[in-house]
């Protein structure tokens, strides 16, 4: 059954490889957990206090309130798997809360830091040094995911009206439209690319010195090596950039529902989170220029 599962939430619900991997890794600690502790139970007979007891011995422990909720998330999606495929009765989870978690407002850059780099930092004219700036130019000028980004084909890209065509979460596609200097910057790193790496058939945009598709921990290497010389900000990975990207819309009058399309968020309330940032930039300019403030 979990193998089943496995496929279920790979194929039919179509979750991210990401989650995928986490999930399985979820169940694994929970079958352990069970194994463990309760001998005489399995996944399939587990009720609401074994379950209760997993959480209370994951708080204990330390860990964080949304790793919790994932786990929590994890288990809600594979006991109503388990109660569609007719293998159990009564769901575990039904009386089973998440924990209330802090709400973090997401980083991002300073305006003037991400100009700064990507304006004046004296990018290499070689393969990597174009790549790395089209990294970077893609990640702040779209919003884009890593995942999207690694994944972008030669296709995807429309230079002629300026827009990228990218696969989301759940496999919704989306066009997004990017700045004129980005036009350049392609078509100057396609040329050193075909000119000095050897041609691959799988089609991606960006590649590796091998001609191998881009993979996560070099991405942000890739980011991380940029942003340390630019800017104080603790956080320094490709899912900063997106934040940046949200929030200088939102401080610069974008309407909030069209950086909701952009990001390719399925709800508004994932995208009223940035406009947190921009209200400290409103609070600012009140006290600055209101009489009474």
């Amino acid at each position: 059954m979990v193998d089943s599962f496995q496929q279920y939430i790979q194929n039919e619900k179509r979750l991210s490889s990401h989650t995928v991997q986490a999930y399985s890794s979820d169940l694994d600690q929970f079958n352990a957990f069970v194994k463990s502790t309760y001998p005489d139970s399995t996944l399939q007979t587990v009720d609401y206090g074994i379950v209760r007891s997993w959480i209370v011995e994951l708080v204990e422990k330390g860990t964080q309130a949304s790793s919790v909720n994932r786990k929590i998330a994890c288990l809600r999606t594979f006991y109503k798997f388990l109660m569609r495929q007719q293998v159990i009765d009564k769901n575990p989870l039904l009386k089973i809360k998440v924990l209330k978690t802090k709400k973090q407002l997401p980083g991002f850059v300073k305006e003037t830091d991400i100009v700064n780099l990507l304006d004046n930092q004296s990018f290499d004219d070689t393969f990597r040094g174009l790549r790395d700036q089209l990294v970077l130019e893609l990640f702040y000028g779209t919003g884009i995911r890593l995942s999207e980004l690694i994944a972008l084909k030669e296709n995807n890209i429309d230079r002629r009206n300026r827009t990228i065509k990218v696969l989301g979460k759940r496999n919704k596609e989306r066009v997004i439209p990017f700045a004129q200097s980005i036009v350049s910057l392609l078509e100057n790193y396609q040329m050193k690319r075909d000119k000095e790496i050897e041609e691959n058939e799988h089609g991606f945009l960006l590649v590796t010195e091998k001609g191998e598709q881009l993979y996560p921990m070099l991405v942000y290497k890739i980011v991380k090596r940029y942003l340390s010389e630019f800017t104080s900000s603790e956080k320094r990975s490709p899912h900063i950039l997106r934040h940046t990207y949200a929030t200088h819309l939102l401080n610069n009058g974008a309407e909030i529902n069209a950086v909701k399309d952009l990001l390719g968020h399925s709800s508004l309330a994932a995208t009223q989170v940035y406009t947190h940032n921009s209200m400290d930039k409103l609070k600012k300019v009140f006290d600055q220029a209101h009489p009474k403030a």
